[in-house]
């Protein structure tokens, strides 16, 4: 009987190694470096297709955060106020639960679902 070796491949980004290449510096994993890049990616897929995402993160205090969450301005567009407060590395999304944006470190995303 012939076996054959199934191969994966992962396909990544330019932006996506970048990302996971700073991540690995600052956390010393690569693998860490790189799951949480395909993380960030995952979720800014969603994002850009305003998407509804349920995401989960840590937040400074170390407690963990569910949010459900979206960037779709049909949801969004009508409490924006003035510029957003969007930083290097954070992330702001309309919490769809609290009816309110919010914030969080891309690096603290620990499970998009």
């Amino acid at each position: 009987m012939l076996q054959t070796q199934q191969t994966s491949a992962v396909v990544l980004s330019n932006k996506t190694i970048t990302r996971a290449n700073l991540i690995a510096e600052r956390t010393g994993s690569l693998e860490m470096g790189i799951v949480k890049a395909m993380l960030i990616e995952q979720l800014e897929a969603k994002l850009a297709d305003n998407q509804l995402c349920h995401i989960l993160f840590q937040k400074r205090d170390g407690s963990l955060r569910e949010m459900w969450c979206t960037t779709n301005p049909a949801l969004c567009s009508k409490h924006i106020k003035g510029v957003h407060r969007e930083h290097f590395g954070t992330k702001v999304v309309w919490d769809v639960e609290k009816s309110a944006f919010r914030s969080f470190r891309l690096e603290s995303l620990v499970k998009v679902f």
